[in-house]
């Protein structure tokens, strides 16, 4: 079953907007503007991925809030941002190739990775969140689903093999949505 939407808060609404939008491409579609619960008010865009699900994020106005808030799924959790991430399917690797390519034409850092059984690419959103397009490679097997299984009651089985590649990109050019801020 498809989702509808992931929503996250956002602070830097133009940021997310350049991100997703010129970097991702993906189409915002809608804004819902509506009062919260407690007296305030917020902004809720909607981004179209391509795939008939949405990205959406808030932009909260609402004083019983706090004013300052982690955006970045795993930083507000505590954890390394490889931890809570955000993955969107790719039909295939050349796809992954355009991805990574677009990524760092708009001044992104890209990690890729071939897991053996999909093939990612990652960066992060001016959130700080992790996004990924990735590409599942392998069928999955009976044996596959066993281990898993497996897995949920035990702690001794063998580690996964590492990925047969991992290889960083770095960029010079300063990302997107900071030159927008520049007016460069």
């Amino acid at each position: 079953m498809a989702y509808h939407h992931l929503a996250v808060a956002a602070r830097d609404m133009a940021a997310i907007d350049c991100f997703y939008s010129e970097v991702m491409g993906f189409d915002l579609v809608k804004v819902e503007i509506a009062p919260t619960p407690k007296g305030g008010w917020a902004k809720h865009f909607f981004y179209d991925t391509g795939q008939g699900e949405l990205m959406a994020f808030w932009e909260l106005h609402d004083e019983t809030l706090p004013a300052e808030f982690p955006t970045s799924l795993s930083g507000a959790a505590g954890l390394p941002e490889w931890v809570n991430h955000i993955a969107f399917g790719a039909a295939d690797v050349s796809e992954l190739e355009k991805r990574k390519q677009r990524w760092l034409e708009h001044g992104y850092d890209v990690l890729e990775v071939d897991h053996n059984w999909c093939h990612s690419v990652y960066t992060l959103d001016p959130n700080g969140t992790m996004v990924e397009f990735c590409v599942t490679t392998a069928e999955f097997t009976g044996e596959d689903a066993s281990r898993a299984r497996e897995a949920l009651t035990r702690d001794d089985l063998a580690q996964s093999a590492p990925p047969k590649n991992l290889e960083w990109f770095k960029t010079e050019l300063a990302p997107a949505h900071e030159r927008l801020e520049r007016g460069a």
